[in-house]
């Protein structure tokens, strides 16, 4: 990128002196680097616009101009005809007519350039959506461990849209006014420049006003915007667990909750609303009254020629324009440092690790070429892997094992003995610190992620599916062709039941998969993650939901698959492993025991044989 220009520079600084600065230095510096994330990233969203952007603020001082010369012609007008009694009709209609003129272009120049910016407004809101969007979908499963789904999605909705009036509010209404006050305040002191410094003393009053209105409310605008994002976490949270609330009979405990979080952000909107009614338009409305008898107080004091009574109409007309931008500028700041504040959130989630992906495009990204790799290299090879998910509390221990391609491999264990750690560590969703993860020959950290998420696929232990047709669950947005479709359903063994629904592949299957049952579900999530064709599936907890009958179904399948696809399967129902070619049992993250079905059972007192008999046993 290069140099910011003037614009964008006044864009920064608008944003620094939104942004809230509560006592203390370590709150000022706070506010300060919030105001920093926010600039930066405003003048990213709008780079495309740079130059509208200048052409905007051009037009915007022609505006100015305009407006500040009906004055100076109703002056000439009053002086020149109508106080001498010189009726010059055809200059005076030129005058009268010019004042007009002036007027109304500037109004239509203004209408304009604000049509023009919130234009320009809506498609940074439109880039930053995507980019947020984009961003989220990249973010490693160690970020969502701690994120809360509705204040995520109040980031890329409601931050993002704050966006928007941040533009508008800098861009139009403080540069505009801006623009005016510079001009007026050179017309006034081209017209008397004594009254002019009379003016100017009262400003101080005006930005003490400005900077009490600032400290006041910034901390209540801080804690509404929190309070809100709470709102939407807790509701979205509610909703998901709807059915475990009304089962555990907690929805009164969780109301209660929900009420007191409603309440401190009712309070804090009070807070807000008070120092609005009291600081903005009715103390700036004030010194405007007293500025006006000043002035002609001021007048009042020296000998009145003739020429002078059209000066003094020009001041009280500039009067105007130089306490409404400032009243202007000042009511604008309730919602410009919520924008603030949401825009500085925006800009955190985006400073996230891979925050630089989305805005350099997304990596191309080639599927991995088999005369690339190391045909005799293990699809999977672990060396002395270890993983903590709180430093020097480990959770797995020195894991090693070799995986050969085409291999159907199986991982069990008691709960909590590191199953899922480990399938996390194989999907790259956490990074090996400690240790070492080689795919097809290649350490995993170097893959690149589209390549490395088209050759690695997944069926989890509960299968997300969309409110759409089967075909949209199996396609997921790749653009297969039908055949394609067809032929990975038919792998998983699911075309059969999407064939006998009323349309087919066409046949949506409700929210959540609700015209399915829990077999089929699973059965539509191994279709998808067959349908791209993966050189290893992992498969997580896959049969642990599904009747008998369905789990047969799911054996049959990746029976099929051996040889061709690499299969890692973590099972709690054995059955489901069984034949696999090699079973490794975990034991507080570590491997205790490998081997074949019929290796492990001949070990007397052995975990897997425990396991397995309990598991009869209980059948």
């Amino acid at each position: 990128m290069t140099q910011a220009d003037p614009v964008e520079n006044a864009v920064e600084k608008a944003v620094e002196k939104a942004v809230e600065k509560p006592v203390g230095k370590a709150p000022e510096k706070a506010g300060r680097a919030q105001a920093t994330q926010a600039a930066a990233l405003l003048r990213r969203a709008a780079w495309p616009d740079r130059r509208a952007l200048v052409l905007a603020t051009l037009w915007l001082i022609l505006a100015a101009a305009l407006e500040v010369m009906g004055p100076i012609l109703g002056k000439a007008l009053i002086d020149d005809h109508l106080i001498p009694r010189h009726a010059d009709w055809t200059r005076m209609a030129l005058l009268l007519g010019g004042a007009l003129l002036s007027g109304w272009a500037a109004s239509w120049l203004r209408y304009l350039q604000l049509v023009r910016l919130s234009g320009m407004a809506m498609r940074s809101v439109r880039r930053l959506r995507e980019w947020v969007y984009g961003h989220v979908m990249r973010l490693p499963m160690a970020f969502f461990d701690r994120a809360i789904t509705g204040q995520l999605v109040s980031r890329v909705t409601n931050d993002t849209e704050a966006v928007k009036t941040l533009y508008i509010q800098v861009l139009f209404v403080l540069l505009d006014s801006t623009i005016v006050l510079i001009g007026t305040t050179i017309a006034m002191a081209w017209l008397d420049w004594r009254l002019m410094l009379i003016v100017l003393a009262l400003l101080p009053a005006v930005l003490v006003i400005v900077w009490l209105y600032q400290r006041l409310s910034a901390p209540a605008v801080t804690r509404a915007r929190a309070l809100r994002s709470e709102i939407n976490g807790q509701m979205a949270e509610s909703i998901g667990g709807m059915t475990v609330l009304q089962a555990s009979n907690a929805a009164g405990r969780f109301g209660e909750r929900f009420a007191a979080t409603n309440e401190a952000h009712y309070t804090a909107r009070q807070a807000e609303l008070k120092a609005n009614a009291f600081l903005l338009r009715p103390a700036l409305d004030l010194l405007n009254v007293i500025l006006l008898a000043v002035v002609i107080f001021s007048f009042g004091q020296r000998e009145i020629g003739a020429v002078e009574v059209g000066v003094l109409y020009a001041f009280i007309s500039y009067i105007a324009r130089v306490v409404e931008p400032l009243i202007q500028i000042t009511m604008q700041f309730s919602g410009l440092q919520q924008a603030v504040v949401a825009t500085a959130r925006v800009a955190s989630l985006l400073d996230e690790a891979g925050a630089a992906e989305h805005l350099t495009g997304r990596a191309a990204g080639t599927r991995m070429d088999p005369q690339a790799t190391h045909p005799d290299s293990p699809a999977v090879r672990v060396r002395d892997l270890s993983f903590a998910y709180v430093p020097g509390q480990n959770v797995l221990h020195d894991i090693s094992l070799d995986i050969p391609q085409g291999a159907f491999f199986g991982i069990v264990g008691h709960t909590g003995s590191g199953k899922s750690t480990l399938l996390s560590l194989l999907l790259r969703y956490y990074p090996a610190e400690h240790g070492r993860i080689d795919i097809c020959g290649e350490p995993i950290a170097g893959i690149d992620n589209e390549r490395f998420r088209d050759e690695v696929g997944l069926v989890p232990q509960d299968p997300f599916i969309l409110a759409a047709s089967a075909r949209e669950n199996i396609d997921m947005g790749r653009g297969l062709a039908q055949a394609q479709i067809e032929a990975a359903a038919r792998a998983a063994h699911a075309h059969d039941f999407i064939a006998a629904l009323e349309e087919g592949y066409d046949t949506s299957l409700g929210e959540g998969g609700s015209r399915l049952s829990s077999g089929q579900k699973q059965l539509i999530a191994i279709a998808r993650a067959l349908a791209g064709e993966p050189r290893i599936l992992l498969l997580d907890e896959a049969t642990s939901r599904i009747d008998s009958a369905t789990e047969q179904i799911v054996q049959e399948a990746l029976d099929e698959l051996r040889g061709t696809v690499t299969i890692i399967a973590i099972a709690h129902r054995l059955s489901t492993i069984r034949d696999a070619d090699r079973i490794i049992v975990l034991n507080h993250g570590r491997i205790t025991e490998a081997g074949a079905h019929d290796e492990l059972m001949r070990i007397e007192g052995g975990l897997y044989q425990r396991l397995y008999l309990l598991q009869q046993l209980a059948v």
